[in-house]
């Protein structure tokens, strides 16, 4: 019998900073959240396009309020559209993506729902699926990538 190795399990706060290089967006704040199912990224002119004869969904991270926001134009082939519960109870239809993300130095692809998070603290949400079997989420403390990865070099 084969066993599988197990990743050591990283362990983040309830708050951190996250880099999305294809979008050329660095440390965004991010909330972990355990409670949501899914991850979410604030978007703004979410729009699909035809190019080339396919259905190509367009859409800029964040908006021109955000002090991140570059207006940088990201587009995919590869989405889907979900059913989303809210926090309030409410559905409501999303796409979803999935991004190239780094966390404290280390490099994931994730999925995000697209969302208009404009007045939420935290641009950024992680939700369960993404944490599962690579985290332990440690509620006493926020911001541990600073205080482990030097941005300085």
């Amino acid at each position: 019998m084969v066993r599988k190795k197990k990743r050591e399990k990283i362990v983040i706060g309830t708050t951190d900073f996250i880099d999305i290089p294809d979008a050329g967006l660095y440390d965004l704040p991010c909330k972990i959240d355990t409670g949501a199912e899914t991850s979410s990224i604030h978007c703004a002119r979410i729009r699909m396009r035809e190019i080339n004869g396919e259905d190509v969904l367009c859409f800029w991270l964040l908006d021109k309020k955000h002090p991140h926001y570059n207006r940088k134009e990201m587009r995919t082939g590869e989405f889907v559209e979900k059913k989303i519960r809210s926090s309030f109870g409410d559905y409501e239809f999303r796409y979803q993506v999935k991004l190239d993300i780094l966390v404290m130095g280390k490099k994931f692809k994730a999925s995000f729902t697209l969302s208009h998070r404009e007045h939420m603290k935290f641009p950024v949400l992680l939700g369960k699926r993404f944490l599962k079997n690579k985290f332990i989420v440690d509620v006493s403390r926020k911001d541990i990538s600073k205080e482990i990865v030097d941005f300085s070099n």
